[in-house]
């Protein structure tokens, strides 16, 4: 895939409980990704053996290093090949016996990768943490689609009353009133949108709840949702892994600093029952590339956080997963003269 901003990034590959002590194959914007956890912390190579192209997925560790299937090359955490059993004692491993090593981090029991040589900072997530507050993880979930339409299928709030509807939203109460989208610290946030919802969580208590809306990256969003008269909070943060084309896995962290005393699996389930009403509408959507052209598609005000999540895309450079503006295009809107707005419009 493109080496646009995305191979900076951070992606979620799979939950921190599933890599234990064999190595595991994952995929990053169509690379084959290695990653393993030894006595040093977890670490990520490029699922290739220097010497004859094996899968270093199809090894183990052994005394904190990888070892290759296909010949026993061993590799140490900085991805330098120490052993070669082929070898004779007295002759040194060559110097370019090395695997591509990637950056990898583990947090909010997550495992993360990224390809690039200019990593940009981690999401923060201070709920995962807090105290008074539980979070779980659900996920991952398949989506035969790209991420920036994952994301914006997140960002959407108007389809909660259709898609949802008689749990996150009632086709009766679907109008949305106008909201603020501001950039803030690096993030796009909005003001509090109000939603009618007759089931929010899965607990079958109805009212109007606050939805306030941050992007924090191109692959990462999250909602904090609260309920009128009330202290409860809920937060989903929800992360993509754009594997390859029109493949991603989703993860997604929801926080309540409610009912901690009771069981997580009927959040759970009800998580996965609302990711699956929208798992239909998002992997139909055509053109499968997020088109950045804002005259492609049709907008209204309620979509005001989905536009400024294009206009981002388009002024980052993303291109996986998108369909980019003309460069003939944005040069004439350049060059176009700016209008003053006239007071009405006549329509013949």
């Amino acid at each position: 895939m493109q080496q646009d901003r995305l191979w900076n990034e951070w992606h979620p590959v799979c939950k921190s409980e599933e890599l234990q002590d064999d190595p595991k194959q994952v995929f990053v914007l169509g690379e084959r990704v290695v990653i393993f956890r030894n006595e040093k912390g977890v670490h990520a190579f490029k699922d290739l053996c220097i010497h004859r192209g094996a899968a270093l997925s199809l090894g183990k560790v052994v005394d904190g290093n990888l070892v290759c299937a296909y010949h026993a090359w061993e590799y140490n955490s900085e991805g330098t090949c120490v052993k070669i059993p082929a070898l004779p004692c007295e002759r040194p491993i060559p110097k370019k016996a090395k695997a591509t090593v990637y950056h990898c981090q583990e947090y909010l029991g997550l495992i993360w990768v990224n390809l690039g040589d200019e990593p940009i900072q981690l999401i923060n997530y201070p709920e995962y943490n807090q105290e008074g507050y539980r979070t779980i993880i659900c996920g991952s979930y398949e989506v035969k689609a790209n991420a920036p339409r994952i994301i914006e299928n997140f960002l959407d709030v108007s389809h909660l009353m259709f898609v949802h509807e008689g749990m996150l939203g009632d086709t009766d109460h679907a109008e949305i009133v106008d909201y603020d989208v501001e950039f803030l610290d690096g993030r796009f946030i909005t003001s509090k949108i109000p939603v009618y919802q007759p089931n929010a969580d899965g607990r079958s208590k109805g009212g109007y709840t606050d939805y306030v809306y941050e992007i924090l990256s191109p692959t990462a969003a999250r909602f904090t949702k609260t309920t009128e008269g009330s202290d409860e909070e809920f937060t989903i943060l929800t992360v993509v892994n754009q594997e390859d084309h029109e493949q991603c896995n989703v993860y997604m962290l929801l926080t309540r600093n409610y009912d901690l005393d009771q069981p997580d699996e009927p959040f759970r389930e009800f998580q996965d029952t609302i990711f699956y009403q929208d798992l239909d509408v998002v992997e139909s959507q055509k053109p499968e590339l997020l088109p950045l052209d804002l005259q492609a598609e049709m907008h209204l005000k309620s979509d005001a956080l989905t536009i400024a999540y294009r206009r981002w895309l388009d002024e980052l450079g993303i291109e996986n997963g998108t369909m980019p503006i003309n460069s003939d295009k944005k040069q004439r809107a350049r060059k176009r003269p700016i209008q003053k707005k006239t007071a009405a419009v006549n329509h013949k």
